[in-house]
């Protein structure tokens, strides 16, 4: 890797502000795909859940295998604008468009060929993202390279998706699916999503390109892609190197582990939300909210638990406390114990739940993205090249190739419980009430209490990385000396 033109001036506090803002586009996206996608085409549209499960698994799979190679080719990419710019800038257009005709489905055709239109937008949708995405993540560990400072950036970016993710479902409630008093609209009519979806796609557009243009005068200090030949065999091998690194491989195993819990928690959020706890759209809202405080929180609460426990303890801690949290008032009702639905105590307690909950969930991903791009140096003093794009790629395909399977589980619960379609709130029996939180518990429980286990085999602390960098700028100054 050729390294940058100079050294780098200071990061300024804009130009960090200015990057971070590309997070809203992309949990922008997640959220609204993970939120209210499978709501919309099986109770709006009418699709039936397993299809749709299905649909979403397959376009995850896909775009997982296209994930890598976006990685390892933006690494090696030459151009006047680096590495990485050129790819997030053609991703704005047809990113936020293929976002927008994802909720605008044609009326009056079959199942079959509403199948074929959701797998087109969605893997367009996901295609797009990762042009941007990838490529941006893959900026942070060059922009930021001090253990503490890269752990500020990462909280910074996770305060914009938690503004562009959170913020945005809070408006869908309150504004585009909004509930009117005479119980027409919400998240079960059609009409509201049109409003919803061109917002998110201005969004999506501004926000890409806004966080493209406002990096590009740290082009010329980020490091270049070297002039060579290599062959499909050639990369292979260096694709094998980089990622046989432990450090990387339990972080990356946890992740896909948190990404089949969260696939299956964010598909069956919305019908806990609206039938097991029967929680009005003006609730649901304010859980929206709630969570969106906790998000600001957890920014606030990652880096000072990153420079109090290391980050490997640190987000160990604040994992496993958001867990038992999440799991208290769902394991409260089955037991009995929990406030009956529609009253103030109920919910005071989904109220502290969401708030702290998301609070620790905040500090676990910020801490998380810290954990893996402290990987790059470790890697690079390993085998002599930077690889930002195809490590994060690579972390990035384990979670989607397995996430896929997180939307199934949601889907194939309520299949087997017995979930009605177009169902209505209080009419939903019982028995598939209760089978639905008692599903929920284990698989949520065994797949973060494995991901938590794994961690424990992470190695990077503060003093290796800070090593790693002395070793990088050794062999910088060897090389310039040369």
């Amino acid at each position: 890797m050729t390294a940058a033109a100079g050294p780098a001036p200071r990061l300024g506090y804009g130009t960090k502000v200015l990057y971070a803002v590309g997070g809203t586009a992309t949990n922008l996206k997640l959220r609204a795909l993970s939120t209210f996608l499978v709501l919309f085409y099986n109770q709006v549209v009418g699709l039936p859940p397993q299809m749709v499960g299905t649909i979403l698994m397959i376009a995850i799979v896909i775009d997982a295998v296209v994930d890598p190679i976006v990685g390892q080719v933006s690494d090696n990419f030459r151009s006047r604008w680096g590495r990485r710019h050129p790819f997030m800038l053609a991703a704005a257009l047809p990113y936020a468009l293929a976002f927008f005709l994802l909720w605008n489905p044609p009326q009056g055709w079959s199942d079959a060929a509403l199948g074929i239109y959701l797998a087109a937008c969605v893997i367009s949708v996901r295609f797009f993202d990762s042009f941007f995405e990838l490529p941006h993540q893959a900026l942070a560990p060059e922009l930021a390279r001090g253990y503490d400072e890269r752990t500020n950036l990462m909280a910074l970016r996770h305060f914009f998706m938690v503004a562009g993710g959170l913020g945005m479902t809070v408006l869908a409630y309150q504004v585009f699916l909004k509930e009117r008093p005479d119980g027409t609209g919400g998240v079960l009519a059609r009409d509201g999503y049109f409003a919803y979806s061109l917002t998110g796609a201005l969004i999506i557009f501004a926000t890409v390109l806004i966080s493209t243009l406002g990096t590009a005068h740290r082009i010329p200090h980020l490091a270049t892609a070297p002039v060579r030949k290599i062959t499909v065999k050639g990369m292979a091998l260096e694709m094998f190197h980089t990622l046989n690194n432990r450090a990387f491989l339990s972080a990356a195993f946890a992740m896909m582990l948190i990404a089949i819990a969260v696939g299956a928690r964010n598909g069956l959020e919305i019908y806990f939300g609206l039938y097991f706890w029967g929680l009005r759209q003006s609730q649901l809202a304010t859980l929206a909210t709630m969570s969106v405080m906790g998000g600001f929180l957890g920014v606030l609460l990652a880096p000072a638990v990153g420079r109090w426990f290391g980050k490997k303890y640190g987000v160990i801690l604040v994992f496993a406390i958001a867990v038992c949290v999440h799991i208290t008032p769902v394991s409260l009702r089955l037991l009995g114990l929990a406030p009956a639905n529609g009253t103030p105590e109920l919910l005071w307690l989904l109220y502290g739940e969401e708030i702290i909950n998301a609070t620790f969930a905040s500090a676990t991903g910020i801490l998380l993205a810290a954990i893996v791009a402290d990987v790059v140096e470790d890697a690079e003093v390993k085998t002599g090249r930077r690889s930002e794009g195809l490590l994060l790629s690579a972390n990035a395909l384990f979670r989607k190739m397995i996430s896929g399977m997180g939307v199934f589980i949601a889907t194939g619960v309520l299949a087997f419980v017995g979930f009605p379609e177009k169902a209505e709130r209080g009419q939903v029996p019982e028995e598939a009430l209760y089978g639905l939180g008692l599903a929920y518990i284990p698989i949520i429980v065994g797949l973060y209490g494995s991901a938590i286990l794994l961690l424990f085999a992470y190695n990077i602390t503060r003093q290796k990385h800070e090593a790693n960098l002395a070793k990088l700028a050794e062999r910088a100054a060897g090389s310039g000396a040369g």
